[in-house]
């Protein structure tokens, strides 16, 4: 007895006559109070694993006390674990119980090591290519990969969210993705739970950010005739994957997450990695993969070919502008550099809403459907346009008819949807070094006067707007006109899809906020689950640490994953929403209106999302007049933790 660790299993206030299931370290128990006795025993029934603390304490003819398995009726001696005949059966396993001041306590013989497995070489492996994130949910059919991700938790090389839904955790990992550069990991049980991810994996495909998939997998014996929650993963997930591997147990096993990860990273993509259930607990002693070696440095220089005629098309320009996507994010710093010493108007996409801040004097703000009439006056205007990290899709309003200088690492982007004057290869960044010393402002005309102008006016028509405000709702220019006053300028900002998302690119006027959105995919449902990937940033990387995150979306959006509140909730993420309540799907409206066709099905039936908040155990406001947003956006942002604004708006003011 002596040897024995007592390890305790809680208060001793089991009544007489009852049974429970307890734990103790790892061991689920049956504990027993009976006759003044306490008992414990192994909590499986060894005939089909039935919880035998479930079970009940019954009296045989001899007055005998025996622990009754709920399932099938089974009978164990709560003392010995020895049936009474009837069943072939040895018994089962007891262990001495001990209660001392109030509390029982079990005794359990000294735990073995833990013998090493193909997903703790691969969870090692991870942690040495720095996947320090895990959304996820665990369940029956990845509990062996899910405890070596514990085991990594615990040791601190890792952190692990659980989530609501698996579509969150994409998402959430997606956007991790997007502003990091760095794969988070979404880790899923089979079937359900793994096609549940693939919403949130098409986001990261589309708008290249790095993700690793984690799916569970039925046992490798039962793979096709259609057990349960036997779908064929690798087909279901080939579409939106770059990478996408059954982990075997024939496998190398460390090679296999390395070249995931790599994949990942290098191809900033979607990697999948597929755990048949039986293969995640087989031991390994395969050492834990490593990086090392196996990166290059990620510049690619533009020719000197191409650097001279990007510089005679920028010398004989008069109203050159440069128009900066989300590509271009990591050469911000250069890009406007650049424009300074070109004296050239910036002006982004959408996605890149934010890369240079509206109050830097060559913001021209965002161009195309949520942009601003400044962006689409020099657009008009130009004669030269500099496009670096940006596409010309049909959203982002960039004229094709202009001469054009677009710069990129990935060469098929270059002149994609149309030929262009001067395709670029190479990193934006390197693009800007080379260029940069050797440009000067022209002698055309002075943009940077009239950019100071167009944004007087423009800000002088949002005030105009203002007045609009009437009985049916807020105006979305005074919801974004106070988040611009009260936002800290180092936030992170995710914004959903919908007239809220318009309006945000139109009206609100960033300082520095790193803004994310589902960009090429343009789901709804996004920011929320997006801005628990961002709020795990600041916890994984110093550059983000102490900033706060902003969400914005409709009431359609947040109603997409509104249970994951309750996950801001649990691990304290310091996440303010910003939710604008029309209870409509108002940009559907709009659409079905300018296309003639009748308003049908777009109206909600909501409840009072700030009482939702507050029964959640977040910080939950309502806001009816536009006069009150501002104190009630500030009040949320002062909460630390998760808040909630529902802002009640009119559908037809955007």
């Amino acid at each position: 007895m002596s040897d024995l660790d007592w390890v305790s299993v809680g208060p001793a206030d089991l009544p007489e006559g009852r049974v429970k299931t307890v734990s103790a370290r790892n061991l689920y128990l049956c504990l027993s109070h009976f006759d003044g006795k306490w008992a414990a025993m192994d909590n499986h029934c060894p005939h089909q694993g039935g919880p035998l603390g479930e079970g009940t304490i019954e009296r045989g003819i001899d007055d005998k006390c025996w622990i009754r398995c709920p399932w099938h009726g089974w009978d164990f001696d709560p003392l010995t674990g020895a049936p009474p005949g009837g069943h072939e059966d040895k018994g089962q396993k007891t262990y001495p119980v001990d209660v001392r001041d109030g509390e029982v306590f079990v005794g359990l013989e000294a735990e073995p090591p833990h013998p090493r497995t193909v997903t703790d070489a691969m969870a090692e492996t991870m942690v040495n290519w720095g996947v320090r994130r895990v959304f996820g949910m665990v369940g029956h059919s990845n509990l062996g990969l899910a405890d070596a991700i514990r085991r990594r938790t615990v040791d601190g090389e890792m952190s692990y969210i659980g989530i609501r839904h698996e579509g969150a955790a994409a998402f959430a990992a997606s956007a991790y993705g997007k502003l990091t550069g760095k794969p988070a990991a979404c880790l899923t049980i089979a079937g359900p739970g793994a096609t549940n991810l693939l919403t949130g994996l098409w986001d990261a495909k589309v708008d290249r950010a790095p993700v690793l998939a984690l799916t569970g997998q039925v046992q490798t014996q039962v793979f096709g005739p259609g057990a349960f929650q036997d779908i064929d993963l690798k087909s279901a997930f080939d579409a939106v994957t770059r990478f996408s591997q059954p982990v075997l147990s024939t496998s190398r096993h460390s090679e296999l997450a390395s070249l995931a990860i790599k994949t990942a990273l290098i191809e900033r993509d979607v990697a999948h990695l597929i755990f048949p259930d039986d293969v995640q607990t087989q031991p390994s002693d395969a050492p834990a993969g490593s990086p090392e070696g196996r990166m290059s440095g990620p510049v690619v220089k533009p020719s000197d070919s191409d650097v001279e005629a990007a510089l005679a098309m920028i010398a004989n320009a008069k109203r050159p502008i440069i128009i900066m996507g989300h590509g271009a994010w990591e050469a911000r710093d250069g890009i406007i550099k650049l424009a300074e010493a070109l004296g050239a108007p910036v002006v982004t996409t959408f996605k890149g809403k934010g890369l240079i801040p509206d109050s830097h004097p060559n913001a021209a703000g965002v161009l195309g459907r949520s942009g601003t009439p400044i962006a689409s006056w020099f657009m008009n205007e130009c004669d030269l346009q500099l496009v670096l990290g940006a596409s010309f899709s049909n959203h982002t309003g960039i004229n094709r008819s202009k001469p054009t200088i677009q710069v990129d690492f990935e060469r098929m982007q270059l002149g994609k949807f149309h030929p262009v004057t001067l395709p670029v290869w190479g990193e934006i960044g390197a693009f800007c070094a080379a260029i940069t010393p050797q440009v000067a402002g022209g002698d055309g005309p002075d943009q940077i006067a009239e950019l100071a102008e167009r944004w007087r006016m423009w800000r002088e028509e949002k005030q105009g707007r203002l007045a609009e405000e009437g009985s049916r709702g807020v105006h979305s220019v005074a919801v974004f006109e106070a988040l611009s006053r009260v936002a800290p300028a180092d936030a992170l900002i995710t914004v959903d899809v919908g007239n809220n998302t318009y309006s945000f690119g139109r009206y609100f006027e960033t300082k520095g906020q790193r803004v994310m959105m589902s960009g090429y995919l343009g789901s709804i449902g996004f920011a929320l689950p997006a801005a628990m990937g961002a709020w795990a940033a600041t916890q994984d990387f110093e550059a983000f640490r102490g900033r706060k995150v902003i969400s914005v979306s409709g009431d359609g959006g947040f109603g997409q994953y509104a249970m994951e509140l309750t996950t801001l909730v649990k691990y304290g993420m310091d996440v303010t929403h910003v939710l604008l309540h029309n209870d409509e799907l108002g940009k559907i409206s709009k659409e079905q209106r300018s296309g003639e066709w009748p308003v049908w099905e777009t109206s909600l039936v909501n409840p009072s999302f700030s009482a939702f908040a507050r029964l959640c155990g977040a910080h939950g406001a309502k806001v009816t007049k536009g006069a009150d947003v501002e104190a009630a956006l500030a009040d949320a942002l002062a909460v630390e933790g998760p808040a909630l604004v529902e802002i009640m708006t009119d559908a037809e003011l955007v």
